[in-house]
């Protein structure tokens, strides 16, 4: 195995938090990466033909960049059954004008295998919609070149398994790709997430639409890096992530309406709609079946959407790539989790914050790695905590094992995918011979592509044994400590606990004492005098607790989790 020590790695913290850097700095840092990767040297390979369709783009000399798209003309040959489709064919799927851009956040300055944003468009350069390789008509796509995964399949794995719980996911389909007479390799085309009666399902919303009925849906809002000079929009929660450094915010960012679009009544409606989520969800009532977290969310899509994030390990997961929409009032109008996006990092392919490890928890991320800028929001360790939640989250979890997402199912899928890709790889892997080579952030770097698939391959399966067995625990747990009978009027939240414990009561809280699991003292506190009192918790284990409360009028005890 050969290590490359790759400049833009080691620039990449620096990109990664480079809104908090001067312009010219920036820039600076913009250029240095482009210059690397237009100097890098990488093998020209001639694509004859393939059983892949094969897209060619021609821009006539015009320079792709990122932003604004530039003209070109798109050729789609797929000749469907398995045909072999060659560079000599007639185009007879799609043949005509485009829009292309690169697009991706750190990807298009770290890697040289671009991805592209695609828009298609008429002879007078108007957007038109059309389908393409069998897909349903729209006028957006993306064209997603795996770089540094060499599985060359973890996005489309993913959104196939997340398709396969019964939720949109973009649509994919494998391809090899010229663009300017270079052979670029393997690619996936993907619907871009946008509103659509074929992709997000949601209301149009209309800029006139500001009162009633029609203002309470038709949004689609995200979690993710600040892209360009974030003339998205948006706003910060007023909710900080939990173990968060100076500086860290939730960042909501509007998707659609787009910041230059949306008005002043939707961004008020929508902003006043999350935030009043999270207000109810950090109340101690926040479990209450028709005025808490219930009332605002679609809690079996923050089941699915937690799932195949843990299922997938997925370091981004929670905080980065996450789509939220909302419907109008009269059709559901709940708070919905997805579609996903960007699983490229997942299934054991980032070497950073414990994104390899088989075990353990991605919604603990803020805890892995506190000091990321990209924090998840607190409702994970909140929803986590409530019984009816984690119930469902277990339930499930054994319905999605029983089926869709089962060994069997997860292997054969893998396999069937590496046998589609047997040849098209040998090229990608000609065109960019990365083999062998370390490339960010792999936490696995196999000598050949079987390699690569036998690495996913035993990555899941370990990842869906350690799941099996730590869900189930997990609600075992929850469900022993929301049983216990209590008939007092002492209020303890939340419970499980992680970082702090309230302690609410009626009469004056006068000492206070908390026993391990093994009868030991832990903590003591007397002379308190007050009804209410918060406990810092952080040095505790994780584990049962007993919490004993003497309040001048007799001694109350309550069973804990920390978590």
């Amino acid at each position: 195995m050969h290590e490359i020590i790759d400049p833009r790695c080691i620039l990449f913290v620096m990109l990664r938090n480079m809104l908090f850097l001067p312009d010219n700095y920036t820039t600076l840092i913009i250029l240095f990466i482009s210059w690397i990767s237009a100097t890098t040297v990488h093998s020209q390979v001639v694509l004859d033909s393939t059983q892949l369709p094969i897209i060619i783009i021609d821009t006539n000399g015009n320079v792709i960049r990122d932003e604004p798209k530039v003209i070109a003309h798109m050729g789609i040959i797929d000749n469907g059954n398995d045909q072999y489709n060659h560079v000599a064919d007639e185009f007879n799927d799609y043949d005509g004008m485009i829009g292309v851009e690169y697009r991706g956040s750190s990807s298009q300055f770290l890697f040289p295998k671009k991805n592209y944003g695609i828009e298609l468009r008429t002879l007078d350069d108007q957007d038109t919609s059309v389908s393409i390789l069998g897909l349903p008509a729209e006028e957006d796509w993306v064209l997603h070149g795996p770089y540094s995964d060499k599985s060359l399949m973890r996005n489309k794995l993913t959104f196939d398994l997340w398709s396969a719980t019964g939720r949109y996911s973009s649509r994919t389909k494998f391809l090899e790709l010229i663009v300017n007479g270079d052979y670029k390799g393997v690619y996936v085309l993907m619907e871009k997430i946008k509103r659509d009666s074929n992709r997000v399902d949601i209301s149009k919303l209309n800029p006139d639409e500001n009162s009633g009925d029609d203002l309470t849906g038709g949004y689609i809002v995200k979690l993710d890096k600040f892209d360009g000079s974030n003339s998205r929009g948006g706003w910060a929660s007023p909710f900080a992530p939990i173990n968060r450094s100076d500086g860290q915010e939730i960042f909501f960012q509007y998707e659609y309406p787009k910041g230059d679009a949306i008005t002043g009544a939707q961004q008020q409606y929508i902003q006043n709609y999350i935030s009043q989520f999270e207000i109810v969800l950090s109340k101690s009532g926040f479990g209450d079946p028709f005025t808490g977290y219930r009332a605002f969310i679609d809690d079996d899509s923050f089941v699915d959407f937690a799932l195949i994030n843990e299922l997938t390990r997925n370091v981004d997961g929670y905080r980065l790539s996450t789509f939220l929409h909302k419907n109008k009032e009269s059709k559901g109008g709940k708070l919905t989790l997805g579609p996903i996006w960007d699983f490229n990092l997942a299934i054991g392919n980032a070497d950073y914050c414990k994104g390899g490890d088989v075990d353990g928890w991605a919604w603990d991320f803020n805890s892995t790695c506190p000091g990321d800028f990209w924090l998840i929001p607190f409702w994970w360790q909140r929803l986590l905590t409530h019984y009816a939640f984690v119930e469902k989250l277990n339930n499930r979890w054994a319905e999605l094992r029983s089926g869709a997402w089962s060994n069997a199912t997860v292997i054969n899928y893998i396999d069937s995918t590496a046998a589609v890709l047997e040849q098209p790889q040998i090229r990608n892997f000609e065109r960019w011979p990365v083999l062998g080579d370390y490339i960010w952030p792999n936490n696995f770097v196999g000598e050949t592509y079987q390699d690569e698939v036998d690495y996913i391959k035993s990555w899941m399966t370990a990842r869906l044994d350690w799941l099996d067995s730590h869900i189930a625990d997990r609600f075992n747990v929850i469900a022993s400590v929301e049983n216990v009978e209590d008939n007092t009027q002492m209020h303890v939240f939340p419970n499980p606990f992680m970082s702090y414990l309230v302690l609410d009561n009626p009469e004056q809280i006068q000492t206070v004492r908390i026993y391990n699991a093994s009868g030991a003292q832990i903590y003591y506190e007397k002379d308190i005098q007050q009804h209410k009192l918060r406990i810092d918790t952080r040095s505790l284990n994780k584990g049962i607790y007993y919490l004993s409360i003497n309040t001048g009028k007799g001694v109350v005890t309550k069973k804990l989790l920390k978590i």
